[in-house]
């Protein structure tokens, strides 16, 4: 069981079943909602995330036709990305982790679009745009 939460606490959550497809997000929505050079999600089972905590502060945001994201109303934290291609998928920003999930991001995605003053230095293999994951 991988439990999270956002910065004030507010909201929390528990994922019951496994993650797959840990990457680094490079694309500009990522980088401007994280304020960073990239984003970490991990994909999970819709019916293995269950909210414990704060559901009425869960606000959402249409970054795009293709996709939802969702974030603490109180304190900004971003939570998920859900595109609408794939809704088996629910896409978990894996910095609200509280526990260790035990798995590691294996790739750069969005990489076409990255951050022109950040430079890549690991080892990981990286994809101009999506990486493909099957599920």
């Amino acid at each position: 069981m991988i439990e999270g939460s956002c910065l004030c606490g507010g909201v929390g959550y528990e994922i019951a079943g496994e993650i797959h497809h840990m990457h680094y997000c490079h694309c500009s929505m990522c980088r401007k909602a994280h304020g960073a050079a990239f984003a970490t999600y991990t994909g999970v089972h819709p019916r293995d995330l269950r909210f414990t905590r704060g559901q009425e502060l869960i606000a959402r945001f249409r970054s795009s036709d293709k996709a939802q994201r969702s974030f603490c109303s109180r304190c900004g934290s971003n939570l998920l990305f859900e595109p609408q291609a794939t809704p088996d998928v629910a896409w978990v920003a894996v910095g609200g982790f509280d526990s260790d999930p035990k798995e590691r991001p294996g790739t750069h995605i969005y990489v076409a679009s990255k951050a022109p003053w950040f430079e890549i230095s690991d080892e990981l293999p990286q994809f101009p745009e999506d990486a493909g994951d099957n599920w």
